[in-house]
């Protein structure tokens, strides 16, 4: 794991401990009696999943933190659900900003880095994306989610690593970071380039993905782009 993922997850569990024995955040508690799950896990797969890793979304993400790890030991000291939920619906609300580098004497160095926006998904999509989140997150226990268990699915793989970034109708992902693709239309040559090498704020896939995958998810995006 990077440098920055490990002072992202630290952080990450610093506030969730906090924010949890307070039993709720600053956002407002979440009130989930009307929540669903299936919703808040579709709307996580296509904004989240490219960032977080999150084993029972077949997201492995690793701009953000890692899910399955920030909460797993906040379930194993047996912090409820409902507890879960509110930490998350407050990092939705509230979003992240830049991470700060160098020794604590130099508190001004930060490294210009993708952080996560406020209020990514709003309203009801909130609740239900952190009532999800709260549902699943560290069940599997702290490990990250492997790429290889999406298989050769090509658009699993999508979902799982692009949704979030792009528009694909076919994905039900209406990401604004990068092409929206059903306007594009790329060639299947073209999607393998850019996935395997990535480009811009676009990371590289290779060694991430294997070849296999780089073929299948470019297959999926050229046959269904704009369609």
């Amino acid at each position: 794991m990077s440098r920055r993922g490990r002072v992202s997850i630290g952080l990450v569990g610093l506030a969730a401990g906090a924010l949890l024995a307070a039993g709720c955040g600053t956002g407002g508690v979440a009130n989930n009696s009307g929540a669903d799950t299936t919703s808040g896990q579709k709307l996580f797969q296509s904004n989240c999943a490219s960032c977080h890793t999150l084993a029972a979304a077949n997201a492995s993400g690793t701009v953000g933190p890692n899910l399955d790890a920030a909460f797993y030991g906040d379930r194993k000291q047996g912090f409820k659900p409902s507890s879960i939920e509110n930490v998350v619906l407050d990092q939705i609300r509230l979003g992240s900003g830049p991470i700060a580098s160098g020794s604590s004497k130099n508190t001004k160095a930060v490294k210009n880095e993708p952080t996560m926006p406020a209020n990514i998904v709003t309203g009801q999509d909130a609740v239900d994306v952190a009532a999800y989140v709260a549902s699943v997150a560290g069940q599997s226990g702290p490990e990250a989610a492997s790429p290889s268990a999406l298989g050769t699915d090509g658009k699993a793989i999508f979902q799982g690593e692009c949704a979030s970034c792009h528009t694909l109708k076919a994905a039900g992902s209406s990401g604004t970071v990068g092409p929206n693709l059903d306007q594009l239309k790329p060639a299947q040559a073209i999607v393998t380039r850019q996935v395997t090498n990535g480009g811009a704020v676009m990371p590289a896939f290779k060694g991430k993905l294997s070849p296999q995958q780089i073929d299948a998810v470019a297959k999926f995006v050229s046959s269904s782009a704009g369609k």
